[in-house]
């Protein structure tokens, strides 16, 4: 699901600009309208490959948890290194609960992250919160993203 997304960005970001596809890419979006224009996908989901399985998570969800779970992962790394798996979960946990409850009202409407955050803990913090998937976590799924 993440390559059909990321193959739709491309040519997304492709067509905006004003230049020609990869023939890679001119191949895949050809088969995917084929797929759709044939009935043989009722949606355009369906047919570009990002159908969830029933009772899933929709495609735009799973991306924003991607990129989430990315970012924890960063500050667990910068805040914890060392330190056992319950620990760092715990650390994460305490750090986006601060956040949570202080800057993020104030952030949550920015586009950009405040320059001040770049390269510290809160840039990681922040990248996690505007991910758009559901923050703060617990410690328990904490452990199974850091884990």
């Amino acid at each position: 699901m993440l390559a059909a997304i990321d193959n739709l960005r491309q040519i997304r970001a492709r067509c905006h600009d004003g230049e020609p596809l990869d023939p890679s890419l001119s191949h895949w979006l050809a088969e995917r309208l084929d797929l759709f224009l044939a009935h043989e996908c009722n949606l355009i989901d369906d047919a570009m490959g990002l159908r969830q399985s029933r009772g899933g998570v929709p495609w735009w969800l799973v991306e924003a948890m991607y990129q989430r779970d990315s970012a924890l992962r960063d500050l667990a790394d910068t805040v914890a290194q060392d330190c056992s798996l319950s620990t760092k979960a715990r650390e994460v946990r305490r750090l986006t609960l601060r956040y949570s409850a202080s800057a993020w009202r104030h952030d949550r409407e920015r586009e950009q992250m405040p320059a001040h955050y770049q390269d510290t803990e809160r840039e990681h913090v922040w990248r996690a919160f505007k991910s758009g998937a559901p923050m703060p976590l617990g410690e328990r799924q904490l452990r199974n993203i850091l884990g």
